[in-house]
């Protein structure tokens, strides 16, 4: 199971420091110099139209803490999706596997007999998978409670995020086109009619008036956005699955919507205030307490989409070693990996043995970076990271499948 999770102090620079050595040896003389296996992944590596200026990785020896190999583990680098990996980390050490999103229905106003004098409101705290149904379960346990009229509106209250809909350092193509607008209200991922309008609170409120007429509840007035005043009075609740399964969802998938709505949860729970910034600031202090090696590293949102981010070879696989020996961690983080040859990003990618199932990653790709980083099962972690303007896609996919299946054997 490898070294505990809570590491000596000084074990963060001596990697590092094993790193940059082994790192210049290879530059020397990269297939003759080393074992077998270094051999092995510094030929994997060695592929055409491929900037190995702008291309970094590093393999680890889980069992024994060894590199078995390093190429520029410190260059800073764009990640592409593989940001979403110390998201990923970050939010299952600091909510915990189990945690739940809650969305709530509030009254604003009075009940009398059957008729609610006043308006609902639909309260949203960051939840990226709340759906139809979840409105639905709402609107009966509303009904439930005795309401079969409302005089006034539904409101929908954003009020726990920030108003901003994008991450910094985002292309404008990116915006819907990536990812719907972020809110901590958004219901069917901001989808209503067969598109994404730019509120999506007040789109989650339409859609749960609708739901509130399928219950036998009819409501008044047109749907607003707005928000909840402190003498409100609950009147139904939704609980989330668990962050487990929206962790698996959005590493798997790797679905930027999901990343960049956990960073503003990560950044309202464990930062007070809901905005990326905040959920950034968390990240990189929770990486630091966990040895996470930081010169050259920069965050600036959750998915990767963003221009400014930078993470190192040498960051993203101490990473990997810190949620694999952390038993609170390991078992939903490696989940959220893509399996090799089976599903996720990784479905059509290295089929065959010995790499197919074994090898478990974190893609990443955009026009300027391709990554890959995870586990070949319980023995290597590794990441690999090309950056080019544009950078040639098909050969380094194919640099890092050969390196993970040279791993894999």
């Amino acid at each position: 199971m490898g070294r505990p999770a809570h590491l000596p102090a000084g074990r963060g620079p001596s990697f590092l420091a094993v790193l940059v050595v082994l790192a210049l040896v290879l530059a020397l003389a990269p297939a003759a110099l080393g074992s077998p296996l270094t051999r092995r992944l510094a030929n994997a590596l060695a592929v055409p139209h491929v900037d190995h200026t702008q291309s970094a990785a590093v393999a680890l020896d889980l069992r024994t803490g060894e590199v078995v190999f390093s190429r520029n583990p410190t260059l800073a680098l764009l990640p592409a999706s593989n940001e979403k990996l110390p998201v990923a980390y970050v939010a299952l050490k600091e909510l915990g596997p189990r945690f739940r999103f809650s969305t709530e229905v509030l009254g604003a106003g009075t009940l009398a007999g059957a008729t609610w004098r006043g308006d609902l409101v639909l309260k949203g705290f960051g939840d990226p998978s709340l759906e139809l149904a979840d409105l639905d379960d709402l609107a009966v346990q509303v009904r439930e409670f005795g309401v079969a009229r409302v005089t006034g509106a539904v409101l929908g209250d954003e009020s726990y995020f920030d108003p901003l809909r994008t991450g910094p350092g985002w292309k404008a193509s990116f915006y819907i086109e990536e990812s719907p607008p972020l809110s901590a209200l958004v219901a069917e991922r901001g989808s209503y009619l067969g598109r994404t309008p730019r509120s999506p609170a007040l789109a989650a409120a339409s859609l749960f008036r609708q739901a509130l007429e399928r219950a036998g509840v009819a409501v008044a007035k047109r749907s607003r956005v707005g928000t909840a005043g402190p003498d409100a009075l609950p009147l139904a609740a939704h609980l989330s699955r668990p962050l487990r399964e929206i962790v698996r969802f959005m590493g798997r998938e790797s679905d930027n919507f999901t990343a960049e709505m956990l960073v503003k949860s990560l950044g309202a729970q464990a930062g007070g205030v809901g905005s990326t910034a905040a959920g950034v600031a968390v990240l990189r202090a929770a990486l630091a307490a966990a040895g996470v090696p930081l010169a050259g590293v920069r965050l600036a949102d959750g998915s990767g989409l963003s221009q400014l981010d930078r993470l190192t070879a040498a960051s993203l696989v101490r990473l990997l070693e810190v949620a694999y020996t952390d038993p609170a961690v390991r078992e939903p983080f490696v989940a959220s990996l893509a399996v090799a040859g089976v599903d996720g990003t990784l479905e059509d990618r290295m089929e065959s043995a010995p790499a197919r199932g074994r090898v478990v990653a974190k893609t990443g790709t955009t026009n300027a970076s391709s990554a890959l980083s995870g586990f070949v099962r319980d023995r290597y972690a590794f990441a690999i990271v090309h950056n080019g303007r544009p950078v040639s896609t098909w050969w380094a996919r194919s640099a890092q499948d050969r390196f993970a299946t040279a791993l894999a054997r």
